[in-house]
């Protein structure tokens, strides 16, 4: 019942035994051998000591107390920063032997056009021009249970897909309500999001892929310029200028480039860019570039050593993200697991398709050869097209 403070300075000394007791000398009780001042004082001393060493390992203990305290306070905080909204189902049918994707960390990681907070220099409208919430980007990042490689696939907005039944999502409000959108065939991926939000896209990826989704990451691209500023903004390659036709001259100048805030934005959004006649294949890949490049400098040991920095980056993360089974813990984690992957292993690639939208101005979905990249993933085998497992080199997305 006693405090740690009070059993580190006065412990409680062990019973005696009888045995103990019986060989302790009684006459040596009852006539202690007299001390010189000297020893006396020797005495003194040494019990000072140790009555010092236990008030500062009792200080020691209480600071450690403290300190745990204060940073399961810093987690908490920073665990409340991060907007919940159901969108897992660990246990769907769709999933195909769950035993071999046990301990693989799978983000469904989806970017928000929502126009709500935009600025009118951003050029991209309000919220009452453009209601409603798109998912402008779908990646699935999907880290073995090995730690032994990475593989960031994209998928285009305007995908055609068969889009599952859901309950409908108040983007507004961020919830579900009763509303059950029916099934629809021949339409965009990013109507999946539209209507039926986080929940309704991981359904159909799970559907797609028969991958284990455990994780849902929604990322509002208005907050995310504040990641990059928060890094003190994030530098790609580039050979030649990007001048978007809708947004502008989004960047001048070429070779090695730091962007961040709005500049950033409009980067990862740009999707028509003069010279690039791929339109969303080339917006997924200066995404992929861009995401690869804030990744490392987020690690870099510049960031990681500098605690505003740190804190900053940490605290735009969580204002700026949304979703399910994401946090501290689960960013350490995977952080940890993910340290001395070599660079090299992250493989960023966009799901195969024709390479050449339909009469409906979709793209359309190479199945077989999808399903081959997927089923490798599940069973981590090479990559079709690759020598091993953690080849970085990664199919062509557009055959």
């Amino acid at each position: 019942t006693r405090t740690v403070f009070q059993r580190a300075i006065s412990p409680i000394r062990p019973a005696q035994t009888d045995a103990e007791a019986e060989a302790e000398p009684v006459a040596e009780a009852e006539h202690p051998t007299p001390q010189t001042r000297l020893q006396e004082k020797k005495q003194r001393k040494n019990e000072r000591s140790i009555l010092i060493g236990r008030i500062v390992a009792a200080v020691l203990a209480a600071l450690v107390f403290l300190g745990i305290g204060a940073l399961w306070g810093t987690k908490t905080w920073f665990n409340s920063k991060f907007t919940e909204i159901a969108a897992l189902d660990e246990n769907s049918a769709d999933i195909q032997d769950a035993p071999a994707q046990l301990g693989d960390e799978n983000f469904l990681i989806a970017g928000s056009d929502t126009r709500v907070g935009a600025s009118p220099d951003e050029n991209v409208g309000n919220a009452q021009q453009v209601e409603g919430a798109r998912s402008d980007t779908v990646m699935l990042a999907h880290v073995p249970a090995d730690r032994q490689r990475a593989v960031v696939i994209s998928f285009p907005r305007d995908l055609e897909i068969s889009r599952p039944s859901c309950n409908r999502f108040d983007n507004v409000k961020n919830e579900y309500t009763d509303e059950v959108v029916p099934a629809e065939t021949k339409v965009k991926l990013n109507t999946a999001y539209a209507v039926g939000g986080p929940r309704c896209l991981t359904k159909w990826v799970q559907q797609l892929t028969g991958m284990r989704i455990n994780h849902f990451i929604g990322v509002d691209f208005n907050g995310f310029k504040e990641m990059v500023d928060a890094v003190q903004g994030v530098t790609v390659h580039l050979d030649a200028p990007i001048k978007d036709t809708v947004l502008g001259m989004v960047i001048s100048q070429t070779g090695d480039v730091t962007i961040s805030g709005d500049q950033a934005l409009s980067f990862v959004r740009a999707r028509h860019v003069v010279g690039d006649p791929t339109s969303d294949y080339g917006r997924i890949k200066r995404q992929q570039q861009f995401i690869g490049a804030l990744m490392k400098k987020a690690m870099s040991h510049g960031v990681l050593t500098s605690p505003s920095q740190l804190s900053a980056f940490v605290t735009a993360f969580a204002k700026a993200t949304f979703g399910d089974n994401i946090g501290v813990d689960q960013m350490l984690t995977l952080a940890q697991s993910m340290k001395g992957l070599d660079p090299a292993k992250v493989a960023f690639m966009t799901v195969p398709t024709t390479g050449e939208a339909n009469s409906r101005g979709n793209e359309v979905l190479l199945d077989s050869k999808a399903k081959a990249i997927f089923q490798a993933l599940i069973q981590n085998t090479p990559l079709p097209g690759t020598g091993s497992p953690s080849s970085s080199t990664s199919p062509q997305p557009n055959p």
